[in-house]
C-alpha cells in the first residue's frame, strides 16, 4: 500500500509540473525581405489574456540569454517575446561581427524602429497577451532601443527597463507624446566606461525636460554587463570592461518586478 501510494502522490507532482510548464516556441517573421526569428514563452498554467513584455537583446545579438529572460519573465506570469533585431542566424562571435550587425539595426532610426515595431506587432497578437498592457526591458543595445521606443512613443507601451543601456540613442531624438507615455526604469554601472558620466548626466537632462516618468539607479563600482554571468568570460577573452555583478543583478531583477507591478495595475 505504500508503494502504491507513493507512486500516487509522485503522478499527482509530475502532473501538476508537467501542468505548470513554460510553453515556449519560436516565431518567424519578417521586415521588408528580411527574416527574423524571435522566442516566445508563457505559463500555460495561468488562463486568460495577461501582460506582455518584449525583452530585447545585447549587440551580440538574438542568443540564450535574451531567451533566459523571456522565460524569466514568463515564470513571473506574463507572456515574453524576445525579438530579434539583427535577422535570422545573426549572432555575432567577435566585437567587429556585433559593430555591423548593430550598424544595420540601429544605425538608421527609421530601420531600428521598424524591426522593433514588426517584434510588437507579434506580441500583441498573441492569446496570452492584453494589447493594452504591453513593456519592454533591454540590455546594452537593447536598453538604448526600449529608451528610445519609450522617449519616441514609436509604439503603445507602459513602460520600459533599461539594463546597462547606452544613453545616447535615448537622447538624441525629438521625444513625442503619445497616447500614454512609457515610463523608464535604467539601472547603469558606475564604472562603466561605455556610459561615462556626461551620457548620464545627458540623460537626465534630456528626460526631464521631455517630461518623461524615469527612475535612475546606478550602482557604484559596478561595469557593463553586470546582469550577464558570462560576462567577465567575454571581458577577458576580448579585452573588454565586461563583468557581471551578481549583487546588481539581483537587485535591478528585483526592482524591475516592483516596477511591473506597479505599472500594469
Amino acid at each position: 500500500m505504500k508503494k502504491i501510494a507513493l507512486s500516487l502522490l509522485f503522478l499527482i507532482v509530475f502532473a501538476l509540473d508537467v501542468q505548470a510548464a513554460l510553453q515556449t516556441k519560436e516565431i518567424t517573421y519578417k521586415v521588408g525581405d528580411t527574416e527574423f526569428t524571435g522566442y516566445l514563452s508563457f505559463d500555460d498554467a495561468i488562463s486568460g489574456k495577461r501582460p506582455g513584455i518584449l525583452v530585447a537583446h545585447e549587440w551580440w545579438g538574438h542568443d540564450d540569454y535574451s531567451r533566459k529572460r523571456a522565460d524569466m519573465l514568463a515564470k513571473l506570469g506574463y507572456t515574453a517575446f524576445a525579438l530579434d533585431m539583427y535577422g535570422t542566424g545573426k549572432l555575432a562571435k567577435h566585437p567587429d561581427d556585433a559593430k555591423k550587425f548593430m550598424q544595420a539595426a540601429v544605425g538608421e532610426v527609421p530601420e531600428a524602429e521598424k524591426r522593433f515595431k514588426a517584434a510588437y506587432a507579434v506580441l500583441i497578437k498573441q492569446d496570452t497577451v492584453d494589447p493594452k498592457k504591453i513593456a519592454a526591458i533591454g540590455y546594452c543595445m537593447g536598453g538604448g532601443i526600449v529608451m528610445h521606443m519609450a522617449r519616441t512613443s514609436v509604439v503603445e507601451m507602459k513602460g520600459v527597463v533599461s539594463y546597462h543601456g547606452s544613453f545616447s540613442g535615448a537622447t538624441q531624438t525629438p521625444s513625442q507624446a503619445g497616447p500614454e507615455r512609457a515610463k523608464v526604469l535604467a539601472f547603469s554601472g558606475g564604472a562603466d566606461p561605455f556610459v561615462p558620466i556626461e551620457s548620464v548626466q545627458t540623460f537626465v537632462k534630456s528626460m526631464t525636460e521631455a517630461g518623461v516618468d524615469y527612475e535612475l539607479k546606478s550602482y557604484p563600482g559596478v561595469k557593463h554587463s553586470f546582469t550577464v554571468a558570462n560576462a567577465d568570460e567575454k571581458g577577458k577573452k576580448f579585452s573588454l570592461p565586461l563583468e557581471y555583478n551578481a549583487a546588481a543583478d539581483q537587485d535591478s531583477w528585483q526592482r524591475t518586478q516592483v516596477f511591473f507591478k506597479t505599472i500594469f495595475k
